[in-house]
This record gives C-alpha cells, sequence and structure tokens, in this order.
C-alpha cells in the first residue's frame, strides 16, 4: 500500500472511532433515575440544574448516561409506583427531590443507591448519622435547626413590627413538616407571636384554609414547602394576594410567582450538587460513606411589587440583605 494510501486508511479508521462514552449502546450506559415532587411543566428548572451538575462531571444523557425522569405531580402517594417503576429499568443510582420520595425509595431497596435532597433527614430517621449515613442513601439536607425556621417569622416581623397573629399553612402529613413547626412554634413563643395552623393535603382544601385565616384575623403567613405546596404555588401565591396576606416562604419559587419573601435553600444549586453525588457513586463509592451535605448558604428574596400592593414599606435594611429583590 502507498503511504498516501495508509495514511488515509488510517485517519478514516481514527474518525470511525466514537470518542469516549460517544455512541454507546443504550443497553450498556448507566441508567439514573430522578424523581421530582412536582412536574415537568412547574419544575424543569430542578431536571435542568441536575443534568447540568451530570454534564459538568463527565455525563451527557443519551451519550454515556441515560436519565429516567418522573414526576409524583404533588401526589406524594405516587412516589412509591414512580420509584418501582425505576427499580424495574435497573437504574443505577435513584435521585430523589423530597424527603418523602426519599423515604419511599429507602423502603423499596437496600441495594440501589439513592441520593436525596430533602428536609431533616436525621430528624426523621431516613439517615442514621450526617456524617456516615450507611446503608444505601445519602444526599443533600435542605434543613438547618432552629435559626433556619425560626427566621421566617423574625422576617415578618421585619416588614410587619406590630405582627401578632401568623397562621403556618402546611401539609402534616408532610413527615418533615412536623419539625418545621416544632421549630417555629418555640420561636413564636419567644417572639410572642400567636401561631395559627392551617393543614392542607389537597389542593381543593386551599380556599377553606384561607377563608379559615381571614375568620381568625391572620396578619400574616409562613407556608411550609412540601411536594403539594410547591406544585401549587401560583395557586396559593394568587390566594394570600386577594387575601391581602404577607406572606413568607421557603424556596425562592414562589416569589418568582408573586410572592412576598422566601428565605431558604437553592434547590436548584442542590440538584446540580446532587450530580457529584452520583458520580462518586457510579465509580464505586458506597453510598453510605458519602456525608449528608448540609445547607451553608441561605437567600433571601424579596418582591417589592409585592410588597407595594400591599401597602408594605419593606426597611432599607431588609433590602440591603437580600440576595436579590423583584421590582
Amino acid at each position: 500500500m502507498k503511504r498516501r494510501a495508509f495514511i488515509g486508511a488510517v485517519g478514516a479508521g481514527l474518525l470511525a472511532v466514537p470518542l469516549a462514552g460517544e455512541g454507546q449502546d443504550s443497553t450498556s450506559r448507566p441508567r439514573v433515575g430522578f424523581v421530582g415532587a412536582e412536574s415537568p411543566s412547574t419544575n424543569p428548572h430542578f431536571l435542568d440544574a441536575f443534568r447540568q451538575g451530570m454534564q459538568d462531571n463527565g455525563y451527557v444523557d443519551g451519550r454515556n448516561v441515560t436519565i429516567d425522569a418522573r414526576w409524583a405531580e404533588g401526589r406524594s402517594e405516587r412516589f412509591p409506583e414512580l420509584i418501582a417503576e425505576l427499580i424495574r429499568l435497573d437504574s443505577r443510582v435513584i435521585v430523589t427531590v423530597s424527603l418523602q420520595a426519599a423515604l419511599a425509595a429507602k423502603n423499596l431497596t437496600t441495594s440501589i443507591p439513592i441520593v436525596f435532597i430533602a428536609s431533616d433527614p436525621l430528624g426523621v430517621g431516613l439517615v442514621a448519622s450526617l456524617a456516615r449515613p450507611g446503608g444505601n442513601v445519602t444526599g443533600l439536607s435542605l434543613f438547618l435547626g432552629e435559626d433556619f425556621s425560626s427566621k421566617w417569622l423574625e422576617l415578618l416581623r421585619e416588614v410587619i413590627p406590630r405582627v401578632s397573629r401568623v397562621t403556618v399553612l402546611l401539609n402534616r402529613a408532610s413527615p418533615a413538616s412536623i419539625g418545621y413547626l416544632k421549630v417555629l412554634q418555640g420561636a413564636a413563643q419567644n417572639l410572642g407571636i400567636r401561631l395559627q395552623i392551617q393543614d392542607v393535603r389537597d389542593p381543593s382544601q386551599f380556599e377553606g384554609a384561607f377563608s379559615a385565616m381571614g375568620a381568625e384575623r391572620t396578619q400574616a403567613l409562613i407556608v411550609v414547602v412540601d411536594p403539594l405546596t410547591v406544585r401549587y404555588r401560583a395557586r396559593i401565591v394568587e390566594l394570600a394576594a386577594k387575601a391581602r396576606l404577607p406572606a413568607v416562604y421557603g424556596f425562592r419559587e414562589f416569589v418568582d410567582v408573586g410572592g412576598l419573601m422566601a428565605y431558604g435553600v437553592n434547590v436548584p444549586h442542590l440538584c446540580r450538587r446532587a450530580a457529584a453525588y452520583v458520580n462518586k457513586i457510579l465509580k464505586g463509592t458506597k453510598p453510605g460513606d458519602l456525608p449528608i451535605e448540609q445547607p451553608t448558604t441561605f437567600e433571601l428574596i424579596i418582591n417589592l411589587k409585592t410588597a407595594k400592593a400591599l401597602g408594605l414599606t419593606v426597611p432599607p435594611s431588609l433590602l440591603a440583605r437580600a440576595d436579590q429583590v423583584i421590582e
């Protein structure tokens, strides 16, 4: 073979060889399940952030990994069936963005690694230790005890200095809600605030809950996040505006649809961080050896447009501390 023809043949052969991870047969790619508590229409950025995190770690969906997303549509009772489906698909790792989903996954498998983003995993018994969770479960926590939860009441006091009656809207069926409520009750007692509870377990109960708030002469509102309240956040924000109730929320997504204030962690950031856990597990690290990552930064988001509509003046000192002010 002539030298030029040989070089050409070698070059063509090199071009025909796929890059590492590219063109893998779908049966040989590891499958990673992703379980969202809400819906792909309301929380696509959670999945987008996880995919970006996977890409940051060298995994591209459809090329060298398959990401199977399932959504509970705000209905926690759907978690077992969704996770069972991911188990049947032979998922190598299951990522859950919900405490209830993580608990359901732990009940259904002791062999498939679970990476969660969840509130109070230690308090509800999801893990035995934050430093060494053990078993097949690890992940990232949304909860940081009293200072975090009591901050919601302190923020309301800054905006409404004479506030004395605050309603907590929550779903008592959500395991983490009890932990938040316990902290809020202690903080309310210290601040001299009367705390009223409205338990909602279905969106059909929202209007009745807000009617009760009016009858109880509630002055402000705290909404505890869980799959139900996050899925129907636009409706909750709408009802709060109609009742002219200043409200503080745990996720910024509520403020993005018109809520007054949010103080909490950035969930898309945690979804992106969860990919680093998946990467380590796919490379052989046991999930039980990976410490639970606790939140170290929180964001305060304020919607000035909503404040003006409610006739509220947000103190300049509070605006100065905000990570973002929506005008």
